[in-house]
């Protein structure tokens, strides 16, 4: 292959999401936070793989999936099948994983996803049930090493999304990612904290000449547990595979790893195909039946979907489109501006900027999530109404903001107890300005000049005198007449 033939990377990514379930899987143990709860605390014969006990399939868990697979677009299966996916693994305690194979519960759905190219839309392959495994830590004493096994994840109901290798650049699969963890918190079934792992990908990248109707091989990147690592591990393994084929060799399939402090995959192993697993319908469980009253049911639960949100505040409030995205990032936040761009009079493109901008920099400040921030959109609203009526000035408004987020007074009580109310009355504004321009004299000469820099100077010194309360629109107005006339 000529060293400047272009190289085309196909991107496939399996996402595995925890579900918000009460209890587990396939029995009745709680789910815990395994970052902070007593190791094996949550554990139970089924879930520790006992011999002869028997799993029960969580009822919320399949509903919960139901909701994923609408949203997704995906076509149910009104019958599905468990079955066991053998492997070892220290923390796989029954030596297999309940898992769903040949027969899912959903296939053929549907992400859309907003890139800088526009909105592309990746296809969901399948969408299955399964349960997560245990957790290891491992630990360094001196000389002595070893790994300890919590299983106070494993049985958690876990939620498998993969799409089709339809991605084709690193963003894109990140973006992917990104867009799917928005849908499932909107949707409620997942919390959608990464740093706890409740989301996991694994990317499957492969490249191959532009132009090519051949897939290449594919190297599988396991257990990537951030955006950032996935988007670094996908582009790091394309410009692999891409050197290996321009140098007229051949990528080998392979799981790999991903080094986050050196920056690159490690092979772990040759690539599993299915038959490795042995996969053989799970014995102790009746097929799943779905009827068409049970997903209509759930089909009239469906929240709008956030892309759909999106594109609905765009056209409702005539947003642009970088601050309606970044308001669907959290169903909160979305619901948050609704609330505030009914109660107030400022425009719309002003209630989300005061709200993306100095409300969520103090929020980031005191590390408090929109949930638990202490002015509410009618607060707000009442705040924006003032500043829009100009009875006081946007500084002003800033400053009264923070002491509403510390303080928890109104907007009203903090500008009458300071005194903020801002001068519009233009007779007593322009009594001012003469004032200013009388003891300014060769500021005065040299701007009319030519010097029309000072204008802004006198403009301060005006500010100045009144305590900065002064309407500057009105300032600058009646201050160019004067100076002008």
């Amino acid at each position: 292959m000529r060293p400047d033939t272009p190289i085309e990377a196909i991107i496939g990514l399996e996402v595995h999401a925890e579900m918000q379930t009460a209890s587990k899987m396939f029995c009745g143990c709680p789910v815990v936070d395994f970052t902070t709860a007593e190791p094996n605390t949550a554990v139970c014969p089924v879930c520790a793989g006992m011999p002869g006990v028997l799993p029960v399939i969580n009822h919320q868990a399949v509903e919960y999936a139901l909701r994923v697979a609408l949203a997704l677009d995906c076509r149910i299966a009104e019958t599905s099948i468990f079955a066991r996916k053998n492997y070892f693994y220290p923390d796989l305690p029954k030596g297999y994983q309940i898992s769903q194979y040949e027969f899912p519960l959903a296939e053929e759905g549907r992400l859309p996803i907003r890139t800088p190219q526009g909105v592309r839309q990746i296809r969901v392959r399948r969408v299955h049930l399964e349960e997560d495994t245990g957790r290891l830590t491992h630990y360094q004493e001196g000389e002595h090493a070893g790994s300890l096994v919590d299983l106070n994840r494993a049985g958690v109901a876990l939620l498998e999304i993969v799409s089709e290798p339809d991605m084709h650049t690193a963003l894109e699969a990140r973006i992917y990612g990104e867009t799917l963890r928005r849908l499932l918190r909107t949707l409620g079934v997942n919390s959608g904290d990464m740093q706890k792992g409740v989301m996991r990908f694994e990317a499957n990248v492969s490249v191959r000449p532009g132009g090519a109707d051949w897939l290449g091989n594919r190297v599988e990147i396991k257990n990537l547990n951030s955006f950032r690592a996935l988007e670094r591990a996908v582009e790091y393994e394309i410009a692999r595979q891409s050197e290996i084929l321009r140098n007229g060799g051949t990528v080998a399939q392979q799981t790999v790893g991903w080094d986050e402090a050196r920056g690159q995959t490690v092979i772990q192993r040759s690539k599993e195909e299915a038959h490795d697993y042995r996969y053989f319908p799970e014995p102790d469980l009746p097929p799943l039946v779905v009827g068409s009253t049970w997903i209509d049911q759930v089909r009239s639960t469906l929240p709008e979907l956030p892309h759909v949100r999106q594109e609905r505040l765009q056209i409702q409030y005539s947003l642009p489109p970088e601050s309606a995205a970044l308001l669907v990032e959290e169903p909160e936040h979305a619901d948050y501006f609704e609330a505030l761009a009914t109660a107030t009079q400022a425009d719309s493109t002003t209630a989300a900027n005061w709200m993306l901008g100095a409300l969520f920099a103090l929020l980031n400040a005191h590390n408090l999530p929109l949930n638990a921030c202490p002015v509410t959109p009618q607060a707000l609203a009442t705040l924006l109404d003032m500043v829009t009526a100009g009875e006081i000035n946007q500084n002003s408004g800033r400053e009264v903001l923070n002491e509403m987020f510390t303080g928890g007074q109104s907007a009203s009580e903090i500008v009458t107890h300071r005194g903020l109310r801002q001068i519009s009355d233009e007779a007593r504004l322009a009594q001012v300005i003469e004032e200013i321009l009388q003891a300014n004299p060769q500021q005065v000469s040299a701007y009319r000049a030519g010097k029309t820099g000072l204008f802004h100077w006198l403009f301060g010194q005006v500010m100045k005198s009144t305590d900065g309360q002064a309407n500057p629109q009105t300032v600058q107005r009646l201050l160019r007449e004067k100076l002008d006339g």
